[in-house]
């Protein structure tokens, strides 16, 4: 039987991070612009693409686009 997970150890040295906190931040503030203007409302199955592939930039600075769930799941940035 595998070991437990600790979800607020991972929950911690990740997601609890500064750094993160920060870009969640950024990724909700998007949405809530585009359910302003109308683009997007609460379960429509559409998401706020943040367009380029910078991760570690600011995400406030990005432009964005609205996609269905399933076309922002599939595109991944290039890696090198």
């Amino acid at each position: 039987m595998p070991a437990k997970r600790d979800y607020k150890k991972e929950y911690r040295d990740y997601q609890g991070t500064p750094k993160q906190k920060k870009r969640r931040a950024a990724r909700n503030a998007a949405r809530r612009d585009a359910e302003k203007k109308g683009l997007v409302h609460k379960g429509d199955g559409k998401e706020v693409d943040h367009l380029g592939s910078n991760r570690n930039g600011d995400l406030r600075k990005r432009k964005t686009r609205v996609v269905s769930r399933h076309a922002n799941r599939i595109r991944q940035p290039k890696r090198s």
